[in-house]
């Protein structure tokens, strides 16, 4: 399906008016165009994912929805080229997340916005193992989300870009839509070398790109986020392309698929059901730690499930009843039920492996393999130029001509 059938005509439209486009010519914004710069290839490369259409496929003209930048031109000295932004959600009532602090930083890392929100419905999980807050922080807060898109639309305009990583969770609590983004989890991507594709590509985390490209670790262990340091961190990886040329493909080591084989996945869980209770739901005799997504929509959200090995984890799956089946990236899974409470029904949810037994194997074998392939075909290649250089015969006259037109 091409991105012309599968985007609505508004957001088609606004697409090609960002990158200058006519509508006739919208599948050629997919190429480099001769003078686009390193930042416009960042906002084509994001948009051109895969992915994209369906993360920023937004409510943009609903009521209390926000289109920034449409129309205004950028002043001189007030618009900022690019700004990092960054949200903490809480989860409400309803079942909805609500932002309850906003951080933007601009290009020179300088922080221009941090303000708390005040939630619009009642907080039922601060997930203060991630947001670092609790019900005294917010006491003082008497920002709405519209007196949030006010501020930022103050440093917006048509040409500025907008930096994040998962950007389109942000402006989603944020009701607004920029089209001129970087979302730094479509531009980075892990390089998979010989191992065999998952038919969903994992993306890579903030804090993986963090250490692989600046070195440091933005989200430690047992620390809950700080926005203002999230919002940084987007901002120097796209500097560091941007300045520095650095590659935007990450290896995926051998450690990361030894750690994921130690790790169980839940996944459609409620959002009525509270992550305590997820403890001793795969297991009740192997020691284990529930860690739940930072994200989650409306009505479910994911958890992962540390063990302390590959073994423990492999024998919590084996040790769960029920039908052995795979989920859409070929991973195998398995349903369990969750038992009524005074708050709520019952419910089933998934439990799936991270990543099967051999990949780890695949990826020192193949990546070895691939590697011995490319020598090979590298040798043959300048093997047949040089049989072509031995073999050219020296024409004149006519035939000599017909060469040189070739």
């Amino acid at each position: 399906m091409t991105w012309s059938l599968f985007l609505p005509h508004s957001r088609r439209n606004k697409i090609c008016r960002v990158l200058k486009l006519d509508n006739d010519l919208f599948e050629k914004f997919r190429k480099r165009s001769p003078d686009e710069t390193a930042e416009q290839r960042l906002v084509r490369m994001t948009l051109t994912h895969d992915e994209y259409p369906l993360d920023y496929l937004f409510p943009s003209y609903a009521e209390d929805w926000v289109v920034t930048g449409l129309g205004k031109k950028k002043m001189e000295s007030t618009k900022i080229e690019m700004i990092a932004i960054d949200c903490e959600m809480v989860l409400c009532g309803d079942g909805s997340e609500a932002v309850v602090r906003v951080a933007a930083v601009d290009r020179d890392l300088k922080v221009i916005l941090d303000e708390f929100v005040k939630p619009h419905q009642p907080v039922v999980d601060y997930r203060t193992f991630v947001t670092g807050l609790t019900s005294k922080d917010l006491e003082k807060a008497t920002l709405s989300v519209v007196d949030i898109q006010e501020k930022l639309q103050m440093f917006l305009s048509e040409d500025t870009i907008l930096v994040g990583q998962s950007l389109n969770n942000d402006l989603k609590v944020l009701k607004m839509d920029h089209a001129r983004v970087i979302d730094t989890s479509l531009v980075f991507k892990y390089n998979y070398g010989g191992t065999r594709k998952p038919l969903r590509l994992k993306r890579p985390s903030l804090n993986y790109l963090c250490k692989c490209i600046l070195g440091y670790e933005v989200q430690k262990e047992g620390v809950p986020h700080n926005c203002v340091h999230d919002a940084e961190a987007a901002m120097k990886l796209v500097l560091a392309i941007l300045d520095n040329g650095v590659e935007t493909s990450v290896p995926l080591s051998k450690e990361m698929l030894e750690a994921d084989k130690s790790r169980l996945y839940l996944h459609c869980i409620p959002c009525n059901v509270p992550y305590e209770e997820l403890n001793g739901v795969v297991s009740r005799d192997i020691p284990h730690e529930v860690k739940p997504s930072k994200k989650q929509d409306r009505h479910f959200y994911s958890a992962i499930v540390v063990f302390k090995s590959p073994e423990e984890a492999n024998q919590a799956f084996e040790n769960i009843a029920g039908d052995l089946g795979e989920d859409s990236t070929g991973l195998s899974q398995k349903q369990i039920f969750l038992e009524p409470s005074s708050s709520r029904l019952g419910s089933y949810i998934f439990v799936r492996k991270m990543v099967e037994e051999d990949s780890v194997g695949e990826a020192s074998a193949e990546e070895k393999n691939a590697s011995s392939k490319k020598r090979k075909r590298e040798y043959d290649s300048k093997e047949k130029t040089r049989e072509r250089h031995r073999c050219k015969p020296f024409r004149r006259g006519k035939q000599r001509s017909y060469v040189k037109r070739r």
